[in-house]
């Protein structure tokens, strides 16, 4: 079983945040590894149920934090993990963010990688420009 390690990183190569996560297979699908962590994610702020989630992509009735701080949820709520995994897949699909494995960009959800130990696996969020 592999522990691995997710950044979350700006263009500038800025550390956003870190989630570990041990993963059992050394070959997944891009879909399958951005589901696994989405859902991890969304399972760390259930059992918590704070006013800040830290995940890959915004909830709904959410606000954005600066600084890539996580988004502010208007309310304190259960969340969805089959919704934010769909949104997840979807901002990789529209360039909502970009996803490198092993210092390599990958960019099909049906791609197959290796994600063993020693695999790095960074997500690249884009800062939406201000006023465009």
């Amino acid at each position: 079983m592999a522990l691995i390690t997710f950044q979350d990183e700006t263009a500038t190569g800025s550390v956003l945040s870190r989630l570990e996560l041990e993963i059992s297979q050394e070959m997944l699908t891009v879909r399958e590894l951005i589901s696994r962590r989405v859902q991890q994610e969304v399972a760390n702020y259930n059992a918590e149920q704070t006013s800040t989630f830290q995940g890959l992509v915004q909830p709904t009735d959410s606000e954005r934090l600066l600084n890539g701080g996580g988004y502010r949820l208007r309310h304190t709520k259960h969340i969805d993990a089959e919704q934010q995994v769909y949104q997840a897949l979807q901002a990789f699909q529209n360039n909502g963010f970009f996803l490198l494995v092993n210092d390599r960009q990958v960019e099909s959800l049906d791609e197959e990688i290796w994600v063993g130990d020693g695999a790095k696996v960074s997500f690249l969020k884009l800062t939406p420009l201000v006023g465009g």
